[in-house]
């Protein structure tokens, strides 16, 4: 739960809702250009003041712009023959405003010795657990001790050194926890074997961050982990690691979450080349916490309004809690909560004749009474074959003890509020905290690194950055046939006066009030609903669709049970799709019916999009109730609401001016975007993956119907991020273009989504060979003696970095002291070889904007830098359901969207979790019961989308 600024669509910082904003100049600088650009001048004075502001910034010397190496790389790359996969970069960018920014990236000293590599093998087989505090104790062995300063590793199977150690090497250990002062009596003894692997050289990394061709292929990631082992030494002993490069730390600042869940503050820190430095990349982040304290405090904490009911704890927070029994010392991980007391709870015990109840146990074992023998339950911290049971009066809950479910609504706004933070506190955060408590001083804190030679610089560092300008885009006059371009202000703009470009046309529409216990509606003759159908029928009118004159059908309300005595919503469920699928019987299918809710809900919404997605083929668009009957906002919530339904019948909201298209429309192309999505906290285990696949079909790139399927391959405890039927998924985007525009595209521009940087291969030799096979299926229009093979291109969106961007002084900030809508960086922090980019196309909302990081890994096109940067510019400002341009392409969005729609249609199995919580089962026991539930998300999923939605946005 990490990074929570500025985020949007699924916490991925895109840009925030579709929110209009007040009308503003035009920018100076027209599409494509590069003119000049007023500074921020919304206040003379700014409230807020970026981050150093007194400090210079000053550019090293390979970034000054008299510098000639960049241009010397680009140039020596020409020696090499292009090849479409993983391209070389062409060339930098040179469009836009230049300027200087910071990045929260810190130069690092390459080391000059070699590093030793070894792997650790731990016999008999050890716990991740018990292998991390093996090697805690074989740091303290006698042997050791010649070596111990010039160590890292990563508490389980590899530790790099920087000097070599003997060989063969092995050390027996006796588990002894840090909590105890001796072994226990009944303690295993390990065999502690480290074996050499390899030697690391710097001098090959050195000579790839300097650009020489002949290293191009080299591969950092084994140097680049085993510096991050080395920088993550004292962190690693002091903090609470989340993933690989995370870490959270007890003493820093602590927010309440709500329950038993807190935030802990954490940095982030991780090492990157970049053309002639090695770089440390060091970033604020949040994470969820179960709340330390004694285990008894948390229970009634939780239950305060049970009623008299047991106490318990929600299952995500049990499978998250470690604890400290206190009267062992020992630390155990909560496996389940139990429902009798100690009084009332029993076991067989020889040491006392037979049955005994855990309180007399515990009494005549320790001599200790308890003091809530009755009114709160034994926990188990053995396993469900096997319990423990013990009073949770004498249970602590450790800290550092990671939630691992996912957090409510009420959790998540306050996360939100605690994590979005200006840039200047963040920085100064960093460099004054982060630094000092991750180990990074001069010292580091640790004498292993200053054996290991490496230094890392303290100022952040300073890169060449550039505004691009937006591009124009227009609508039509709201009088006459002719258009008016939209002015657009810091990357928004707003609906006054101007239709839609192409308005849908509505054949019919109707209303279906979903009443569930707020009653905020009382009939069909409530003047509030005849308020609400008549102004959104007038905003629709307005807009430019052809609306038919009078009221539309008002169906038969849907009067819900109570959620108490229908806590899925099963029976609620049934009288949707009843009323639903009886009106489709009666009177046809309508262009959409307008759902409105009067609450939030994790069932009902999900329930009615697949209801009307995959089972009638029916448009469904909900309102808020809350929101809908709110007058001040109420014309602004209408505009927003019929942007989603011209979108979802065919229309086009907006077009770019013929200028800011010519990258995409000087060939005949078709946009792609790819993502997919797994299952997450709360979610069953074995719930299958799910694919989308949306692509343009014509030459505005505004309609982007979507392909949907299940990930087969790989069951939900292994999710595989691969698409597995992006061959026909393929065939199903190629045969809509051909229909649309009578051709077949020349060009495919596909934009991939959620592919970390190591998987990057893996689309080329997974993915590529399935779109290529896709292209068999079709005739070369041009000559049908050769095969169909269009030009392509593909560019992976990066979202899950952790670069941000410090603007350098506040006339070059926006008013919440974000960098511009327009940011592009390709020099200083990027990559040396590959041909990638950072680009904030949008308006930072609230907290620390951070933009998209784009990495072009297949090009048979042979695209230009200022192309591609400009090119996704002005295409972020296309997106269909806001009036501001948004932080990823929005091929690259739509396949996200489409991904959370299709997690709709099996939403039992992604939102309710139904495993066990009183205990973990064996392995064949587990796999079983994955299977079962991939099978029921095989028959729930059927067929997928119904026929009639294939060819439209029903996902936006």
């Amino acid at each position: 739960m990490s990074n929570f600024a500025n985020r949007g669509g699924r916490g991925r910082g895109r840009g925030g809702p579709p929110l209009q904003s007040s009308p503003g100049p035009r920018s100076p600088a027209g599409p494509g250009g590069s003119g000049q650009r007023a500074p921020y001048s919304q206040s003379q004075t700014p409230d807020f003041e970026v981050y150093s502001a007194n400090t210079p910034p000053i550019l090293p010397p390979h970034l000054l712009p008299s510098d000639t190496s960049h241009n010397q790389l680009i140039k020596s790359f020409s020696s090499v023959a292009h090849d479409p996969a993983r391209p070389l970069r062409p060339g930098y960018g040179t469009l836009g405003i230049p300027g200087n920014v910071r990045a929260n990236f810190f130069a690092m000293k390459l080391p000059k010795g070699p590093i030793y590599d070894y792997d650790v093998k731990i016999e008999p087989q050890a716990s991740r657990r018990e292998s991390g505090r093996l090697l805690e104790q074989l740091e303290k062995e006698k042997s050791f001790q010649p070596y111990v300063l010039s160590i890292a590793h990563d508490t389980s199977r590899r530790l790099v050194s920087a000097k070599r150690l003997p060989q063969p090497f092995s050390v027996p250990i006796k588990l002894q926890w840090e909590d105890e002062k001796q072994p226990r009596d009944k303690a295993k003894t390990y065999t502690v074997s480290l074996t050499l692997t390899g030697v690391l050289d710097p001098k090959d990394m050195a000579n790839h961050i300097e650009g020489k061709v002949e290293a191009r292929n080299y591969e950092v990631a084994p140097l680049v982990s085993a510096l991050n082992l080395v920088l993550q030494r004292s962190a690693s002993k002091n903090g609470a690691r989340v993933g690989k490069n995370k870490y959270f730390f007890k003493d820093l600042p602590r927010f309440q979450l709500g329950g038993c869940l807190e935030a802990w503050q954490g940095y982030f820190v991780s090492v990157r080349p970049s053309f002639k430095r090695l770089l440390v990349n060091v970033n604020v982040c949040m994470s969820a916490f179960v709340r330390p304290g004694p285990l008894s405090e948390a229970l009634f904490e939780f239950n305060k309004n049970s009623r008299g009911a047991m106490p318990t704890l929600p299952k995500d927070i049990i499978r998250s809690i470690k604890l400290k029994l206190t009267h062992l010392g020992y630390n155990k991980k909560l496996d389940s909560i139990g429902t009798k007391t100690p009084r009332n709870m029993t076991f067989q015990c020889e040491e006392f004749g037979g049955e005994i109840s855990v309180e007399s146990y515990f009494r005549k074992k320790y001599n200790i009474t308890l003091l809530h023998a009755s009114d709160l339950p034994v926990v188990n911290v053995g396993t469900k074959k096997d319990p423990r049971w013990v009073p949770p009066e004498l249970c602590e809950i450790l800290p550092g003890s990671l939630f691992l479910g996912k957090l409510d609504a009420r959790a998540t706004q306050q996360m939100i509020k605690v994590a979005c933070r200006p840039p200047r506190t963040n920085g100064e955060s960093i460099v004054q905290q982060g630094f000092p408590t991750l180990g990074l001083t001069s010292s580091f804190g640790t004498a292993s690194a200053n054996e290991f030679g490496i230094e890392v610089e303290k100022d952040m560092a300073v890169v060449p950055y550039r505004i691009l300008p937006p591009p124009q885009l227009s609508y039509r006059a709201k009088q006459g046939t002719g258009l008016d371009n939209a002015r657009i202000n810091q990357a928004s703009w707003n609906l006054l006066d101007v239709k839609f470009h192409q308005a849908a046309k509505v054949a019919s529409w109707w209303i279906f009030p979903v009443r569930d216990g707020a009653n905020a509606l009382q009939g069909p003759q409530d003047p509030r609903l005849q308020s609400l159908v008549k102004g959104f029928a007038a905003k629709l009118a307005n807009c430019g669709l052809a609306v038919p004159q009078g009221m539309p059908r008002l169906l038969k309300p849907a009067v819900l049970p109570n959620p108490q005595n229908d806590p899925q919503r099963v029976q609620a469920i049934a009288v949707i799709r009843e009323i639903l699928s009886q009106s489709v019987q009666e009177f046809g299918k309508p262009s959409f019916v307008l759902v409105l809710l009067e609450n939030r809900d994790n069932y009902i919404y999900p329930a009615i999009k697949r209801i009307g997605d995959v089972e009638l083929g029916i448009n469904t668009i909900h309102m808020q109730l809350s929101k809908a009957l709110e007058e001040r906002k109420q014309d602004q919530y209408f505009s927003n609401v019929a942007l989603k339904v011209n979108t979802k019948l065919g229309g086009l909201n907006h077009l770019l001016d013929a200028n800011a298209m010519k990258w995409l429309t000087k060939k005949r192309t078709m946009l792609v975007g790819a993502d997919v999505t797994h299952r997450g906290p709360g979610s069953r285990e074995g719930t299958p993956s799910i694919a989308a696949l949306v692509a343009s079909y014509d030459n505005k790139f505004v309609q982007f119907p979507a392909s949907l399927r299940l990930q087969t391959s790989a069951r939900g405890s292994r999710p595989k991020e691969m698409i597995d039927d992006l061959e026909t998924m393929f065939v199903e985007r190629l045969q809509l273009f051909q229909k649309k525009s009578k051709a077949l595209p020349e060009r495919i521009i596909l934009f991939r989504d959620g592919v970390s940087e190591g998987q990057f291969d893996a689309v080329l030799r997974e993915e590529l060979p399935l779109i290529f096979k896709s292209y068999q299926r079709f005739t070369n229009p041009n000559d049908p003696t050769k095969p169909y093979r269009p030009q392509l291109s593909i560019i992976i969106c990066g979202k899950r970095h952790h670069a941000k961007l410090f603007a350098t002084n506040s006339s070059e900030a926006t008013k919440n002291g974000n960098t511009r809508p327009g940011t592009v960086v390709d020099k200083g922090i990027t990559a040396v070889f590959d041909f990638d980019f950072h680009l904030q196309a949008h308006a930072g909302l609230q907290g620390h904007v951070k933009g998209t990081h784009y990495t072009v890994v297949y090009d048979e096109s042979r695209i230009s830098a200022d192309e591609i940067q400009q090119g996704i510019n002005h295409t972020s400002y296309l997106y269909a359901r806001a009036t501001k341009a948004v932080s990823l392409i929005p091929p690259a969005y739509y396949a996200d969207l489409a991904c959370e729609r299709a997690r709709m249609y099996l939403n039992n199995l992604f939102v309710d979790d139904a495993s066990s919580a009183t205990g973990s089962s064996g392995k064949l026991d587990r796999e079983q019961e994955q299977e079962k539930v991939f099978q029921a998300a095989l028959r729930a999923w059927g067929n997928g989308l119904h026929p009639s939605m294939e060819e439209s946005m029903f996902y936006i």
